[in-house]
């Protein structure tokens, strides 16, 4: 798997259709874990492909929240997007806003992850360090198990991934906190970035 688009071409698209701290918060967190995950996984070679798929997976959301994945289509195509970056984008709504299934594995990493990676960014922010650094699992287990922590955060999509995966809970858990305290400072610089623009 190969991206078509460059980083910076994948980002200008992105914030062609992103201006909200928010969601660009999201998009470059989903970035750094996927690129994580690609060499995790022993995908190092698609580690680009990945994290560009990461980076614009919510692509339409901020601005099409009703018609989110069936938007990105057009808007990535806009971009110069290949048919097999447009599909991977919207495997990660598959039976929930999408009927795009998620086939290789790092589509069900993406579809797994993405949920996963707003609750344990909420999590961090109730720390006194607001930092993952610091974070261990148990707390991700605890924070999953209230379902009124992080509401937003569907459990069921989680589940779901890791079905798809065949992983346990903990793996998921384990692996994605460990993916975010890894590229904790990257994703401050590049926020920074953004601050500073």
């Amino acid at each position: 798997m190969e991206s078509n688009l460059t980083r910076e071409e994948a980002w200008n698209l992105l914030k062609t259709y992103n201006q909200e701290e928010f969601h660009l918060r999201h998009a470059v967190t989903v970035e750094t874990v996927m690129r994580w995950y690609a060499e995790e996984l022993g995908y190092g070679e698609e580690k680009e492909y990945w994290g560009i798929v990461g980076l614009l997976h919510d692509i339409d959301f901020e601005q099409f929240p009703e018609e989110h994945c069936k938007k990105a289509p057009e808007l990535l195509e806009k971009g110069g997007a290949s048919k097999e970056l447009i599909h991977s984008v919207c495997s990660h709504g598959y039976g929930v806003c999408s009927d795009v299934e998620p086939v290789h594995e790092m589509e069900k990493v993406l579809f797994a992850a993405d949920e996963l990676t707003g609750l344990i960014w909420a999590a961090a922010l109730m720390r006194p360090s607001k930092s993952v650094s610091d974070m261990e699992v148990s707390s991700v287990k605890k924070k999953f198990k209230d379902k009124r922590f992080a509401a937003g955060c569907s459990r069921e999509i989680i589940r779901t991934g890791v079905e798809q995966l065949g992983w346990e809970l903990n793996d998921l858990f384990d692996k994605t906190l460990r993916a975010m305290q890894a590229g904790e400072k990257e994703i401050e610089e590049k926020m920074a970035e953004i601050s500073a623009s």
